[in-house]
């Protein structure tokens, strides 16, 4: 994963995600906010039934019923260290096929 150019997060405010949580996850990636990236509330990204839904650009990563409890996770072994934190992945999108 590059880090050459800054991270952004973006943090489903739509309606389902919002119920589901969504502005206290804004608010934790807020607050554990750095330098190395980017808080953005968003629009509906279009995953309604998977939420609260974080997308990180620009590699297009997608975290699905994301919990304030996730953030850290996401912040120390993402955002700063470059590994997908797994058992977040949208399955949808990040698909896994086993042979």
């Amino acid at each position: 994963m590059s880090h050459n150019k800054k991270q952004c997060v973006l943090v489903c405010q739509n309606r389902s995600c919002k119920e589901a949580g969504s502005a206290e996850v804004w608010a934790a990636f807020e607050s554990a906010e750095t330098k190395d990236y980017k808080v953005i509330a968003a629009d509906c990204q279009g995953q309604c039934s998977c939420g609260p839904t974080v997308r990180i650009l620009p590699e297009e990563t997608w975290y699905y019923r994301v919990q304030p409890s996730d953030v850290p996770v996401i912040v120390e072994q993402h955002l700063k260290g470059g590994k997908q934190v797994e058992e977040k992945l949208n399955p949808r999108i990040h698909m896994r096929f086993s042979f």
